[in-house]
């Protein structure tokens, strides 16, 4: 059976940072090789990333975030009323993937719910299913 979005799914990222930013808490999965990644990118040792920006999670390792406003640690603004991310080139799967995550692929209702948080849903380049799915396997349970 096709999925219900067979005939591609619209995304354009306009930077806006919303899929980093709080108010409510949450979890951005970093694993091992990822923190390896941003120590690299930063200049750091991996030690020195992982006291400074990484939590453990039950088995798993997190971003932290800002306490005053639950954004992630590496959104910043970027001088022209906007925001960024720090380590774009090393952002963890779940940044690179979204938002083909399995929860925002699982239905119409769930894709919709997602573009009232993010504008870039439903505009810009169209990917294929298997673009799709492709992303989205990536994201773990």
């Amino acid at each position: 059976m096709k999925p219900w979005y067979a005939g591609g799914l619209a995304f354009e990222c306009t930077g806006c940072g919303g899929c980093c930013a709080g108010p409510g808490e949450g979890h951005v999965w970093v694993t091992p090789k990822e923190i390896v990644a941003i120590a690299e990118l930063l200049g750091l040792t991996e030690d020195k990333v992982r006291r400074k920006y990484v939590r453990k999670v039950r088995q798993r390792f997190s971003l932290v975030e800002r306490k005053s406003n639950r954004d992630c640690i590496f959104l910043q603004p970027d001088g022209k009323g906007g925001r960024n991310c720090r380590i774009y080139d090393a952002r963890p799967v779940q940044c690179r993937t979204w938002p083909f995550w399995p929860s925002n692929i699982a239905d119409t209702d769930s894709w919709c719910l997602a573009g009232r948080r993010c504008p870039g849903i439903n505009r810009g380049r169209l990917y294929n299913a298997d673009e799709i799915q492709h992303q989205s396997r990536q994201i773990a349970p």
